[in-house]
Order: structure tokens, then sequence, then C-alpha cells
């Protein structure tokens, strides 16, 4: 039977370090820490270009989307409200993490002969290629199995705005995060 959790779930401080610790041995680790701390969707995820993030600020813009339609072209699609283009400030623990994922991944490049540009996605195979939305949430699945947790991809938004409400920030500014 298909794993999907009747109601919406979050991750408590414990869950997420278990599950984080988890995705650790597989390559989408660094995806899943930035779908927990920043409340992005799956598809503004696949979509995230270097030239999207400023490191040094630690910010990035959502201004797309990527979708795998089922005639098997994928697609990158601008925001359909005001509201899903905005800014999203990073934690200086995610803006580290995001450097060292892209030093990895300018290495991985030079290996394949190929240099890393701004334009190249963040989350992508080695060759640059997108990442089908339907493997991410796969391994998401198997993860959330193997550490015993009830918790579906798009419960890393809700995980990330519990997160911020437990900290106090405002719950307009979460919403504004969530591009709601």
């Amino acid at each position: 039977p298909r794993y999907q959790p009747k109601e919406m779930s979050t991750l408590d401080e414990d869950g997420l370090d278990k599950f984080l610790e988890a995705a650790r041995q597989t390559p989408f680790y660094e995806l899943f820490y930035l779908a927990l701390y920043s409340g992005m969707r799956r598809s503004e995820l696949l979509a995230l270009r270097w030239s999207d993030i400023d490191l040094d600020l630690g910010e990035l813009s959502i201004n797309r989307s990527f979708h795998h339609l089922r005639d098997g072209r994928d697609v990158f699609r601008t925001p359909t409200t005001a509201k899903s283009r905005r800014l999203i400030s990073l934690t200086p623990s995610t803006s580290i993490m995001l450097r060292n994922h892209k030093l990895a991944q300018e290495d991985q490049r030079i290996l394949i002969g190929n240099i890393l540009s701004d334009g190249d996605l963040v989350f992508c195979h080695i060759d640059g290629t997108p990442l089908l939305p339907d493997t991410v949430t796969h391994v998401w699945i198997k993860l959330a199995r193997r550490t015993g947790l009830k918790v579906r991809l798009h419960d890393a938004r809700h995980t990330h705005a519990t997160l911020l409400l437990k900290q106090n920030v405002r719950p307009k500014m979460v919403q504004e995060r969530l591009g709601h």
C-alpha cells in the first residue's frame, strides 16, 4: 500500500534530527535540509538555480517552479501569484550547508569535464539535468519509513512553519515566507 499519512504532520526537533541524520546517507540530504529549513515547495526546490541564491547575504529568491509533465517534458514555470515569488532569508547553518553543497557540485562537475555555472540547478543529477519530482518524493517516503516517522515531503513546509512559530515569528511573516 502507498504511504500517505491522512492528516498534516510536523516533525519535532528530535524527529527533524533523526530524519536529517538518515538523509545524510542519500544524495538528497541538502535538498531535504533546505525543504525543512526554508518551507519551499518541492517544485520550487527543484527549479532553484545558483543564480537565485546569495550566500554572502544569506538569502534566496523563488521565481520559478519545475514540473515533469505526463508526456515526459520538463518545464519551468513562473509562479502564478505574486506571493509565490518571494525572497527567503537563510539561517547561517543553511548558508554553510549550501556553500558546501556548491563546492561538492563544482568538484563533481570538474570530474566529468564540466564547469558549474550560475544558471545551473542547485539540486540535479551530476550532469545538470533536473531530478524527477516523484523520485525525490519516493526517497523521502523511504526515509520516513526507515526512521518510523509519518511525515510527507509536503509536511516539511508545515514543520518549517511550526518551528518559526515556536520562535515567536509573527504568523503573517510565516505566511509570507511560505508564499501564501
